[in-house]
């Protein structure tokens, strides 16, 4: 296996810049490593839903160039990405992993694309994702599930499993997600990667393919916090395309990574939601999570208690309030302007074309969803459901405020169990909206939130995620925990090469 591969992007991008290793020969040993592991969703890791080698390769190209003339355009200059395909490129297309959507080619890029490209990034493809975002496992593709690298017959999280399998493979250094309840968190503890959502507003939507416009915020996917750190510098920053974008600076996260990887957290106070942990949580999860709470202790940080009762609203609040926006985003696809159409032969009329085409192209979860919002949403249900699980919302901001009275940061498991096997949970919506427990409510707040490898656990050897919160325009404060944490974890933290050749031995 190349040793490329390996090697997270700070490194790969130190090694680029001092001519010790070209972008080229960076992206060329990516390219080969996913025509080696990623393969059909039937036997291989399946991260990719489009693969632009020439293209990457071109971008590759100008990175040495511009590296050999001194100008490099970022610190991340020449290293390579992957983008979930929910973000809209001009040169390859954007699907939302739906049928409805399959083979569109945007006329614009995403803001956090563009900014990508203008840093000298270089795109590999895109990646799959539970249909418009809207699942917990990748199960819910339309173009079958992505697995997880350390074990084939599990989920590796969604709605951005292939983001978070791409990284945790050693196919790709980076990657981007949305979050809109977890959607980068959960697979990022569950396949071993580092996950984060930026504070709501500071990262540009546009270009995102719309789920829940109100909790949908777009962030890095790495293996490593400093890399986090790295990508979220460059694709954040007021967007005035972006009506919900703020105009506060974007806060220090690399400098806050860097301090906290001297492995001091003095003075910081660490609060642990009791809410989330008891009945529901897997024994090997809570085991490494108190390991972790010790972990923070030993670093410096006053660890307490601390009750958010509020956060037991926050899951039947979530499913009434973004199947109501989904509903509101997903009647764009009418099968009139772009996309998919069914029954256009001239014996049936624009309402007949329109529903032929939504029920061919939307899948069964993306069709739940649009009908539960749309129930909320009506003359008879809005102030029962919609307005109440609104109400709610603001009892779980309230109880986030009170909190980082007395915090600096809460902390908690970042999912209650370890990946569960392909198809374990499909038939049960329920048992699948669970994996999001510990995610949604900093959605539902807009705060800033992160997933950080926290060792195996010792149930069944899988990652288990370590979730860190932090208020609005507070993300440093996240990665400067979350970074003392992986350095005093060690090696041992997230995936590591043995784990990738079981995967090609396996294949």
């Amino acid at each position: 296996m190349n040793e490329l591969i390996s090697l997270d992007a700070a490194e790969l991008a130190r090694r680029i810049h001092a001519r010790e290793v070209s972008s080229v020969d960076v992206t060329r040993a990516h390219l080969e490593r996913i025509e080696a592991v990623d393969g059909p969703a039937e036997s291989g890791v399946h991260a990719f839903l489009h693969l632009d080698a020439d293209g990457a390769l071109a971008a590759a190209e100008a990175a040495d160039r511009a590296i050999a003339d001194g100008t490099p355009a970022s610190p991340l200059a020449g290293v390579p990405i992957a983008l979930k395909d929910n973000l809209t490129t001009t040169d390859m297309p954007t699907t939302a992993a739906s049928r409805i959507l399959e083979g569109w080619r945007p006329p614009y890029d995403a803001t956090v694309v563009a900014r990508l490209r203008a840093a000298g990034l270089v795109p590999l493809g895109k990646t799959n994702l539970d249909e418009f975002a809207m699942g917990s496992s990748t199960e819910n593709s339309a173009f079958g599930p992505s697995r997880n690298p350390w074990d084939l017959t599990r989920i590796p999280g969604g709605s951005g499993g292939g983001s978070s399998s791409a990284v945790a493979a050693g196919e790709t250094p980076l990657a981007l997600g949305s979050d809109t309840g977890g959607s980068i968190r959960q697979p990022g503890a569950v396949t071993g990667t580092v996950g984060v959502k930026p504070t709501y507003g500071t990262v540009s939507r546009y270009g995102l393919i719309a789920f829940s416009s109100s909790l949908d915020q777009i962030g890095p996917c790495a293996r490593s916090v400093l890399d986090a750190a790295l990508l979220h510098e460059v694709i954040g920053g007021q967007d005035k395309n972006d009506q919900t974008s703020v105009s506060a600076p974007l806060p220090p996260v690399v400098e806050a990574a860097q301090a906290g990887a001297r492995g001091d957290l003095s003075g910081v106070r660490v609060g642990v939601v009791t809410e989330f942990s008891g009945e529901g949580y897997q024994p090997g999860v809570l085991g490494a999570f108190t390991d972790a709470v010790r972990v923070l202790g030993e670093l410096g940080a006053e660890v307490v208690e601390v009750s958010c009762p509020s956060f037991g609203y926050a899951l039947p609040a979530y499913y009434l309030i973004a199947p109501s926006e989904a509903s509101s985003n997903l009647a764009r696809f009418d099968a009139m302007r772009y996309g998919l159409r069914v029954g256009d032969d001239g014996e049936h009329a624009a309402d007949e074309v329109m529903s032929l085409t939504r029920e061919a192209g939307f899948g069964a979860e993306v069709k739940r969803r649009i009908m539960i919002g749309t129930h909320a949403l009506s003359a008879g249900s809005y102030d029962a459901l919609y307005g109440k699980a609104q109400k709610a919302r603001t009892l779980i901001v309230r109880d986030f405020t009170a909190a980082f009275e007395t915090c600096d940061v809460l902390i908690s498991p970042t999912t209650p169990t370890t990946a569960f096997p392909i198809g374990e949970r499909a038939d049960d919506p329920l048992a699948m909206y669970l994996a999001d427990l510990c995610t949604i409510p900093s959605n539902l707040a807009g705060n800033a939130a992160l997933s950080v490898p926290c060792g195996l656990s010792a149930d069944d050897g899988l990652p288990v995620g370590l979730q860190i919160m932090a208020p609005a325009l507070a993300d440093d404060r996240a990665y400067r925990v979350a970074a003392a944490y992986e350095v005093a974890r060690g090696p041992g933290a997230g995936p590591r090469i043995p784990e990738l050749r079981a995967l090609e031995t396996s294949r």
